[in-house]
């Protein structure tokens, strides 16, 4: 009997629409939740044991399961739960997968079952009013400490803005929500919930971390900036589709890591720099939590004169790491030295990705002022 309806679960499983993890879409999920009538993964399950009064999990191949429990299953599924649990989800909202950190997949579950957000539109208000404002553990510049700094974000203005003291009447910085990015770097910060917001200052890119103790304000907040960028596009763009605008309301980098590199000469010594891909920036920082990169390389498209090439010049000296990259632009060649052949493959795989694409209108606009620092 058991067995039975272990096959009829595992036949369930072979429904289109629970073929993947009904919260982050990882392939074949093993586990379920039988009070709500989905299947997820090992990892989601995980979530959902912290929510008991929502969500109860079994093993789909190691668990018994009774006949009620399999015939819930049957009667429900994934696409059902998703007809239902997501149906106001708004546009600009960020759906988690599995490659995705552990706050923003938990929020998300939350989001769904326990508070309901997209059943009742109501509850969406910290991140779609348009308007917020709140206390946020922001890293000092200098000194690394993280304070805790008052930070607004209106759209009318068209901007997110942070005060140095609560009663201060001049806000620190304004980050226009135009130029406004906004990734989760948890490893890197080193909270699970820290967050990275860059900007443009002087056309340069300004990085600041944050972080709050409480995973659904971060998130909101995570979710607010998206909403900003969107209603922004959407008016800077007024016959783009939601499908056109939602891929550029937030990114995360291509890559990140340590390379080494020379000067333009390329008569200096090599040193190690810790190296973000952005889009098209490919910046350089002595630190990965500086506040501002030592410089900025625009890579631009194959078409425009731009290539990546395996290995350095024979005649390069000076460098310690033994996987080199040469990228070539119109005006010189930059090199780089990895320290393992899988890094320079990444590298050089982030790269090509960026030259083969053929480039927008603004960005030749950006190509044209962007600042080539030494």
């Amino acid at each position: 009997m058991a067995g039975e309806r272990r096959g009829a679960i595992l036949e369930l499983l072979r429904r289109p629409g629970n073929a993947r993890c009904a919260d982050c879409g990882a392939p074949d999920p093993d586990w379920a939740s039988y009070t709500l009538g989905v299947f997820i993964c090992l990892s989601c399950s995980g979530i959902h044991r912290n929510i008991p009064q929502v969500s109860k999990v079994k093993s789909v191949r190691l668990d018994a399961w009774e006949e009620a429990q399999v015939e819930f299953m049957a009667s429900h599924g994934n696409d059902a739960a998703r007809a239902t649990f997501e149906s106001k989800v708004p546009s600009f909202y960020y759906r988690p997968t599995f490659s995705d950190c552990q706050v923003l997949r938990e929020q998300w579950i939350r989001a769904k079952y326990e508070r309901r957000e997209f059943v009742h539109p109501e509850k969406q208000e910290p991140y779609s009013a348009g308007y917020r404002e709140g206390f946020l553990w922001k890293r000092g510049r200098d000194n690394g400490q993280f304070l805790s700094r008052k930070f607004v974000l209106t759209e009318r203005e068209g901007a997110l803005k942070y005060f140095n003291r609560s009663d201060a009447k001049e806000p620190k910085a304004i980050m226009k929500i135009e130029h406004l990015n906004a990734t989760f770097q948890p490893a890197k910060i080193g909270h699970p919930h820290g967050l990275q917001v860059t900007y443009l200052k002087d056309n340069s890119t300004r990085n600041i971390f944050v972080y709050h103790e409480d995973g659904k304000e971060i998130v909101d907040w995570f979710n607010a900036l998206r909403a900003a960028r969107f209603h922004y596009l959407q008016v800077a763009f007024p016959g783009a589709s939601d499908a056109d605008l939602v891929p550029k309301l937030s990114r995360n980098y291509l890559k990140e890591g340590y390379m080494e590199k020379t000067g333009p000469k390329q008569t200096e010594g090599f040193r190690k720099r810790w190296f973000t891909m952005d889009d098209r920036r490919l910046m350089y920082f002595k630190d990965p939590l500086d506040a501002f990169a030592r410089g900025e390389v625009f890579i631009g498209s194959k078409e425009s004169g731009y290539k990546v090439l395996d290995g350095l010049p024979p005649s390069t000296q000076g460098y310690h790491w033994p996987h080199g990259i040469t990228i070539v632009t119109p005006d010189r060649k930059f090199l780089f030295t990895c320290e393992t052949e899988l890094d320079q493959r990444e590298w050089v795989a982030a790269f090509q990705k960026v030259v083969d694409r053929p480039m927008l209108p603004q960005e030749y606009a950006v190509e044209a002022h962007f600042k080539h620092k030494p």
